[in-house]
């Protein structure tokens, strides 16, 4: 795969304009164990730049006409929107929830170090 163009500056920072780019994805999964293992084949997959697992938050949902209560750590990645679709894969194929929770988030703005970094890593 050829190098894309470096991004200037004003490309990385601009509200409106390539910064949406770059995305946050979360998911959750109901181990700390299960959670960095989705981190780190994300990241040794190059789908993500960083990912960062949470302290262990508290999910009530419905699920099969039940009402549920579970531990659950969240883990959020830093991407490149050109890698979302192989990041999505990878998490529906990794994950053991039948419907796991895969949300995007495009980032508005962000350093342009950062987001120079992020699209290096997932290149």
């Amino acid at each position: 795969m050829a190098d894309p163009e470096p991004l200037q500056p004003a490309e990385l920072t601009d509200p409106g304009g390539p910064s949406a780019r770059f995305l946050t994805v979360m998911t959750t999964i109901d181990s700390a164990r299960k959670a960095e293992r989705l981190a780190r084949g994300a990241i040794e997959g190059r789908l993500a730049a960083c990912a960062q697992i949470g302290a262990p938050v508290t999910s009530v949902y419905r699920w099969e006409n039940a009402v549920e209560t579970g531990q659950e750590w969240q883990v959020l990645f830093k991407t490149a929107a050109a890698r979302y679709e192989a990041l999505e894969a990878y998490l529906l194929d990794a994950h053991d929830y039948e419907t796991p929770e895969i949300i995007a988030t495009p980032i508005a703005r962000g350093g342009a170090g950062y987001l120079a970094w992020v699209a290096k890593e997932t290149n």
